[in-house]
């Protein structure tokens, strides 16, 4: 009975842990894979640096996005989802 008191502090730890903030990354990460998948030509999107375009064309990874100066290559990865649905909602 000793032993399993001095291990029941460290177990609710590290339920606490996992849920607070293990299980959401994992969903945050799950939830940004989906948006990237979901990207099509036409989008309008923002990146993670600020920048606004649309879509021009769509790779395995990459992505070109055209600009008022012009098109730029990207990664998927770079393209901000919560700053696109606000743009995309206007």
């Amino acid at each position: 009975m000793g032993q399993l008191s001095s291990v029941l502090p460290f177990l609710l730890m590290f339920v606490v842990i996992y849920f607070f903030m293990i299980r959401p990354q994992q969903t945050r990460i799950k939830k940004e894979k989906e948006f990237e998948s979901g990207l099509k030509v036409g989008d309008k999107i923002v990146t993670k640096s600020g920048m606004h375009g649309k879509i021009a064309e769509l790779a395995e990874t990459t992505v070109v996005i055209e600009t008022m100066s012009g098109k730029l290559k990207m990664e998927r990865s770079s393209i901000s989802q919560e700053l696109s649905t606000a743009v995309n909602k206007k």
